[in-house]
């Protein structure tokens, strides 16, 4: 039973990235208006139908690991180490959230900076993804830090951490250089954020 379970997860993974790759084959080759969901799941071999059992539609399938990102994020932020600053663990939970693992990123992003709906859509969920990770960092530090002092150490972090990405991914360098940029983008803003006198 217990093998039987593994195999069906391991089946539901490998089709949910075989729509994820086949969508973005399709929105490269076609645009991303101009693809169907109805040649998503054919390119993945499944019906329409099966499609919705992973994503309600295209914009779910260029953010399809941004809730595990950010939960894996939350998590990290939810586990202060003893004596841990706040802006240690901010900096330990961007980062775990920055990091990119797939190898479609490039393509994302420039799908994304290329159409205003997934532009949208990105900054909202920027902006929901900040005010959750303030809400966790006031609640790892219920006696130190405020909602004004949290918001402002999210964005900074955050905020630096994006936007240097961006700004190398926007120069046509690889993911790894993004991440790169990331990081030094992280230990930059987090020396900033000692001005919140939040150090111990």
């Amino acid at each position: 039973m217990k093998d039987d379970t593994g195999l069906r997860a391991r089946k539901k993974a490998r089709t949910r990235r075989a729509l994820v790759t086949g969508a973005m084959r399709l929105f490269a080759q076609k645009g991303y208006e101009q693809t169907t969901l109805a040649e998503i799941a054919a390119s993945a071999e499944v019906s329409t139908r099966t499609f919705f059992s992973y994503f309600a539609g295209k914009e779910d399938v260029v953010f399809f690991d941004t809730e595990e990102r950010l939960s894996e994020t939350l998590a990290i932020a939810g586990r202060r180490l003893p004596g841990e600053s706040v802006t240690a663990l901010l900096a330990r939970a961007v980062e775990a959230g920055a990091k990119w693992e797939d190898d479609l990123a490039a393509e994302r992003f420039h799908l994304i900076t290329a159409v205003p709906a997934l532009q949208a859509r990105a900054l909202h969920l920027l902006f929901d993804s900040q005010r959750r990770l303030a809400e966790a960092l006031c609640a790892a530090y219920p006696d130190e830090l405020d909602p004004v002092a949290a918001a402002a150490a999210v964005g900074s972090m955050v905020g630096a951490a994006k936007l240097a990405a961006v700004m190398t991914l926007s120069r046509g360098e690889d993911r790894e250089a993004a991440w790169t940029a990331a990081r030094r983008a992280i230990e930059i803003a987090a020396n900033g954020l000692d001005s919140l006198g939040i150090r111990s």
